[in-house]
């Protein structure tokens, strides 16, 4: 017999699939992406997407910004953008003698930064305290960020032209890394259909209002993992440190991103306890972004999700439960 929590994650876990079946009117095809996202917010997380222009990375942010209730935000990041356009600023007003804050994009539920390596380093390191602290400071005086808060940033590949390296720090303040890629001739067929006469994002309505995903985020922090899945986390992070391949392994963040992104994946899937099915299916999207290739295995095409691959296979992940992982 479930116990109430058990009913709960159930009943959260029906909406999440109902949100993701809902985005997926606007995305086609890309079902396993966008619940990758929503991982990622569970966790409190931030998402990078990275790939070529056209492929729907705006549009996914707009359509998952659509499916929850709150306030969103969008930043066009470009050579000329300053800190406080993103931030805020303060402005004086001589008839009172006071100065307002006018709060900037950031202070919004879900945040989408638009083409984020288009601008200098120094515009994107305004992001840098939201990301972390969820928190702005203006002049001075720090304003809390609304919550939950949740940051999607867009990025072209390197080699296009205007675009510059986001810094390792700030690379490692995104939980996640994910590419959407092309469709199939088949799903585009079928997004050029419902596109024909009217754009399906104005059919979307909030599936998730904000105080539901508050509650959500709490209860991941709630799904249990066993000591035996901590250890398979440490090894993979232990190994990547020391590999050939690598001249910067997983960081210690990045090992406690990992295991709260497999909470967040068994949440989803309507459980309280972390198999090694949640940390298999979250170790690309959280960990390649955190490596750094050797400059000679990059002139190879050595990437990331290549050797987060074959850290993976290299450790027996047994599939059996923990007997202190149902929760009771």
């Amino acid at each position: 017999m479930s116990t109430p929590s058990m009913n709960q994650n159930e009943i959260s876990s029906e909406l999440l699939n109902r949100m993701i079946s809902r985005v997926s009117t606007v995305m086609v095809g890309k079902e396993a992406e966008i619940r990758l996202v929503l991982i990622s917010m569970l966790s409190r997380g931030h998402i990078l997407l990275e790939d070529v222009p056209g492929v729907g990375k705006t549009l996914l942010v707009r359509a998952i910004a659509a499916c929850m209730g709150g306030s969103f935000g969008r930043i066009q990041f470009t050579y000329d953008l300053m800190p406080s356009d993103i931030t805020g600023i303060s402005i004086y007003h001589s008839h009172s003698g006071l100065f307002e804050f006018k709060a900037g994009p950031i202070l919004s539920n879900v945040v989408l930064a638009d083409e984020i390596n288009r601008a200098s380093p120094r515009t994107q390191s305004a992001l840098l305290e939201a990301m972390e602290e969820k928190k702005v400071t203006v002049d001075g005086t720090t304003y809390p960020l609304p919550r939950p808060f949740t940051l999607l940033a867009t990025q072209n590949p390197l080699q296009f032209e205007g675009t510059y390296r986001l810094p390792e720090a700030q690379l490692d303040r995104f939980l996640m890394r994910i590419s959407l890629g092309y469709p199939t001739p088949e799903q585009e067929m079928e997004m050029l259909s419902r596109m024909q006469m009217t754009h399906p994002l104005e059919r979307v309505r909030p599936v998730i209002m904000v105080e539901e995903m508050e509650v959500m985020q709490r209860e991941v922090q709630s799904v249990f993992v066993d000591d035996s899945i901590k250890q398979l986390l440490v090894t993979v992070a232990a190994e990547s440190r020391h590999h050939p391949k690598l001249h910067l392994g997983i960081s210690p963040r990045g090992t406690l991103a990992w295991m709260v992104a497999s909470q967040a994946a068994a949440y989803m899937n309507g459980r309280m306890y972390v198999t090694p099915d949640d940390i298999k299916e979250t170790a690309i999207a959280v960990l390649s972004h955190r490596m750094v290739v050797q400059s000679h295995n990059r002139l190879e095409d050595v990437t990331g999700e290549e050797v987060v691959l074959e850290l993976i296979s290299r450790i027996s992940m047994s599939p059996q439960r923990s007997r202190s992982g149902r929760r009771s």
